[in-house]
């Protein structure tokens, strides 16, 4: 007969486990950041403006890295996210099987060792991705950081050309009253920290608030092969997909004509993707495609402020978004946001239907029960949307909630009682997870919840738990 229960003793005890503490305790305005996608080995703790660490899974243990100095008055509503891509860099010269840059320009890291690297304006090698296999730092004396390839490309990178690692960045907004380094990007393969645009956010950021972005590596919708392209459309025929559906997404061309180009959709009918803009080699018969979320845009929710802005990685601009339909109350303390990706729902899964990479989700905080959820495909010209979900149980929640997505879940730890629940997105509703006997701390604006997988598959998942006013971490396997 199968086994019901879920927590057994000795096998599925839900039971927290001590971890490494951290170097200093969670102050006001602290946070974690951590990958959405819970396959990377690495989480930053924000502890000050001054003060950050790199927490590394595999050993259970923190670094400190170089200061952000971040601008404002670190607080409530500082807030960070991680996109998995780093900056762009620039070759200096290379062959099939090796990429130089500059040292001193891009001094990259024996981090970058074992990443995937992913050329973007390599004449013959653009869209192409191999991985590094050894990291010279010395150059051999050439003044040169040398990177070494699994395998060859079609055509010797030269000067100039640029690439991407799968190391990451981590983007962190400060609080207070806005100025210039308020808003920075640490790239983990170069340990340094550069300065962003803050121009169009709120002058003062004073209540909780959240960075958002939807994009995970290697998280696609939807895959295929086109029949035909134009100046700013791919054709898929035989699809029927509903009418914009797939607004606001990217389509990244994988292999044929066009390969290596993104486009973010502006539109799309049963069978025909229309790009927001025109395609630089038009795709034909003969280009792959898939579809996943957008990886240019970054959100900006909270502030006690229904107003929410999208960042452009690209172009380093915010946008004052104008949803069709308004948020209906402004998140108050304790708030959360995350966005859904892969829930593992085939009805979300469901490609004429999408759902996957489609909602952010925001608890709303402030002592209520509600769960806000906005359509990023949803209203007119893609503005998108927002629904008022409201919680049919009784719990509330406030200041010290901390809130973190992975599959069809969303992870909630209750104000400072340690108290954890989650919440399905599939079927709108909050369940029981566990309750911490360690006592919390002090209530703290700030995210200090997230998930990591220790496998490709995701059977084993570890909730990590960084205590209110304290420097104890736990964690808890999930079942």
């Amino acid at each position: 007969m199968p086994v019901q229960n879920k927590n057994l003793a000795l096998l599925h005890r839900k039971e927290w486990q001590m971890m490494t503490p951290a170097p200093v305790a969670s102050a006001a305005g602290s946070f974690i950041i951590s990958p959405q996608s819970g396959n990377f080995n690495i989480a930053m703790f924000v502890s000050s403006a001054t003060v950050q660490y790199l927490y590394h899974h595999d050993e259970d243990a923190f670094v400190q890295i170089p200061s952000a100095a971040l601008a404002g008055s670190f607080g409530a509503g500082a807030c960070g996210e991680y996109h998995p891509w780093s900056q762009n860099y620039t070759a200096n010269g290379g062959s099939t099987t090796t990429v130089q840059v500059a040292a001193g320009t891009h001094n990259i890291t024996g981090v970058a060792k074992g990443a995937i690297v992913e050329f973007i304006s390599a004449a013959g090698s653009s869209g192409l991705r191999r991985t590094i296999t050894d990291i010279d730092t010395s150059g051999g004396g050439t003044g040169n950081i040398i990177l070494t390839l699994d395998s060859a490309v079609p055509v010797a990178i030269a000067n100039a050309h640029t690439f991407r690692l799968l190391t990451g960045r981590f983007y962190v907004l400060s609080a207070g009253t806005l100025a210039a380094n308020a808003y920075k990007v640490f790239d983990v393969a170069t340990q340094t920290w550069t300065a962003l645009s803050i121009t169009n956010l709120p002058a003062t950021i004073a209540t909780d608030g959240r960075l958002v972005c939807a994009f995970n590596h290697n998280e696609n919708f939807a895959t295929g092969t086109a029949t035909s392209g134009a100046a700013s459309t791919l054709v898929v025929t035989g699809k029927t997909w509903t009418v914009n559906q797939w607004t606001n997404y990217e389509v990244r061309i994988t292999a044929g004509t066009g390969v290596g180009q993104y486009r973010t959709i502006a539109s799309n009918t049963a069978d025909t993707l229309t790009v927001s803009s025109a395609w630089t080699v038009v795709p034909d018969a003969t280009s792959q495609y898939e579809i996943q979320a957008n990886s240019d845009w970054i959100y900006f929710l909270g502030n006690n402020a229904v107003t929410m802005y999208r960042y452009s990685i690209s172009a380093n601009t915010w946008t004052v978004l104008a949803p069709t339909t308004a948020r209906a109350a402004a998140p108050g303390v304790g708030m959360g946001a995350v966005a859904i990706g892969t829930s593992g729902e085939p009805i979300w899964a469901n490609e004429s239907t999408i759902r996957d990479g489609r909602y952010i989700y925001s608890l709303r905080g402030g002592g209520s029960g509600v769960i806000d959820r906005f359509d990023i495909a949803g209203g007119t010209a893609g503005a998108g949307a927002w629904q008022a979900l409201t919680l049919v149980n009784g719990e509330t929640f406030t200041t010290g909630s901390s809130t973190f997505a992975m599959g069809r879940y969303i992870f909630i730890r209750k104000d400072a009682t340690n108290r954890f629940f989650k919440y399905s997105v599939r079927g709108n509703y909050l369940e029981p997870l566990s309750t911490n006997l360690y006592p919390d701390g002090a209530a703290l604006l700030g995210n200090k919840i997230w998930v990591k997988n220790y496998d490709t598959a995701k059977t084993i998942q570890w909730l990590y738990s960084l205590r209110n006013t304290g420097t104890e971490l736990q964690r808890l396997m999930l079942f």
